[in-house]
């Protein structure tokens, strides 16, 4: 038997790579001109793991070195304990650790399974590359610079930028015909 909780949250949720290797990007030039800029190739990141719920712009980020299921299983305890009042459904890809038998979702959880290779499917995609965009062509001397400016970013990351971002028509038609919202 489910615990009664007083409202069903739709979220979506991934996880990204950020690093030192320099994120490349449009520069206006000439044409056939090729733009210009000071690249670094170091491979050192860390992960920025998200929930971001399409109708309200409510957002979860939590961060770690990796990717595993460890580390997964830690972000869903934080997300449940911060909506521990709603039962929250959660879409996911399919990343191992996102499946992993020794996974235990915490009880206010549903992970709803997006189709394989479908990226385009989930919204936060959105959100990853508008966080992404203002990275572009700068250069970090270490990871502590760039959490820095993640956080700086995110920071500025409004509700209403979230919602404008990830909410999709099919989504939000769904869930108005869903009528639990």
């Amino acid at each position: 038997m489910l615990p009664n909780y007083k409202n069903i949250r739709y979220f979506v949720q991934d996880e990204s790579r950020f690093g030192l290797k320099t994120i490349e990007g449009r520069r206006i030039t000439l044409k056939g001109v090729k733009p210009i800029g000071e690249l670094q190739w170091q491979f050192k990141a860390f992960w920025l793991y998200g929930a971001v719920e399409p109708l309200t712009g409510d957002s979860f980020f939590w961060q770690f070195s990796h990717v595993d299921t460890e580390c997964y299983q830690q972000f869903l305890n934080e997300f449940a304990a911060c909506h521990r009042d709603t039962l929250n459904i959660i879409q996911v890809d399919n990343g191992l650790f996102h499946k992993a038998k020794k996974l235990q979702i915490p009880e206010n959880i549903i992970l709803l399974f997006q189709p394989p290779y479908s990226p385009e499917l989930n919204p936060i995609e959105r959100v990853w590359e508008y966080l992404k965009e203002d990275l572009k062509w700068e250069l970090f001397e270490n990871l502590d610079n760039l959490r820095s400016k993640v956080a700086q970013v995110l920071a500025q990351l409004t509700p209403e930028i979230v919602a404008s971002l990830t909410g999709y028509d099919y989504i939000l038609n769904a869930l108005s015909v869903a009528n639990i919202f």
